[in-house]
């Protein structure tokens, strides 16, 4: 059987960062405020307790979560790690794709997500216990990576490490980040960790905007966008009774208040 080959795409990316990076002008502070930045994004916030019900019963369920790795060979080097546990993903929409088995486990979730401008990508993001993730850089600069803690461990929470500053996980609380930052996560519990992963196009000038659509759309969408939704589609088929499930104690469920 024929190997399917792909075009190399990283010198068309550093040409791509660079023009991005000279029409920002210097200005890529680490964290952005989000309602200043994506306002948008406030419905998923304010959705915090119907999105993380929505994850929980996912969490409980025994549908299998692949491994971030297994629908992104890209992501090995920080997935694909030798410490403990596992980093475990639910893709929800991937550059105007829709897995509809996923979406059709997660309604609420979608439905807030759906009302994000410019939105990229969409997914649920889950550490095992234990489970850290290596230091390393987001692939491209046109756009910015919102978080929303979700199940969140209170004997240690995680850290999330982004161009020199720290920040704590908390449920219910959001973050948006440049992710092309040196970033990562040092997670130390013994609880898993789960938070709403949503990326959204960078706020440019007109130029370097009108380009970074362009690519989004007639470029990544049906490329890799396409590749990683199969995967998904293709990994989220029916497989034995043994599938995966994760227990949530009872220590991980902050109070609603």
């Amino acid at each position: 059987m024929a190997q399917t080959r792909y075009l190399d795409y990283h010198l068309p990316k550093r040409l791509l960062n660079a023009f991005f990076a000279r029409s920002l002008d210097g200005n890529r502070p680490v964290f952005h405020d989000v309602a200043a930045t994506a306002p948008s994004l406030a419905v998923v916030t304010a959705s915090y307790p119907e999105i993380r019900a929505e994850c929980e019963r996912l969490l409980a369920s025994r549908v299998p979560l692949p491994e971030y790795h297994s629908i992104d060979p890209g992501e090995a080097p920080i997935s694909d790690t030798s410490d403990r546990g596992r980093w475990t993903v639910c893709i929800l929409e991937i550059l105007g794709h829709r897995p509809a088995a996923n979406r059709a486990r997660c309604p609420a979730t979608c439905r807030a997500v759906s009302g994000v401008r410019d939105l990229v990508q969409a997914f649920f993001s889950i550490l095992e216990p234990g489970k850290s993730v290596p230091r390393h850089e987001g692939p491209y600069l046109g756009y910015l990576r919102y978080r929303l803690g979700l199940v969140i461990p209170d004997d240690d929470a995680p850290v999330l490490r982004v161009g020199g500053q720290t920040y704590v996980w908390k449920a219910g609380e959001a973050v948006l980040f440049d992710d092309t930052w040196p970033h990562g996560v040092e997670n130390r519990s013994r609880q898993l960790r789960a938070v709403l992963v949503v990326d959204v196009l960078r706020p440019m000038p007109r130029l370097a905007s009108l380009v970074n659509r362009a690519v989004v759309r007639w470029i990544a969408s049906p490329t890799y966008g396409r590749r990683i939704a199969e995967r998904v589609q293709r990994l989220g088929e029916p497989t034995s009774p043994a599938a995966d499930s994760y227990a949530l104690s009872s220590t991980t469920r902050p109070s609603r208040g």
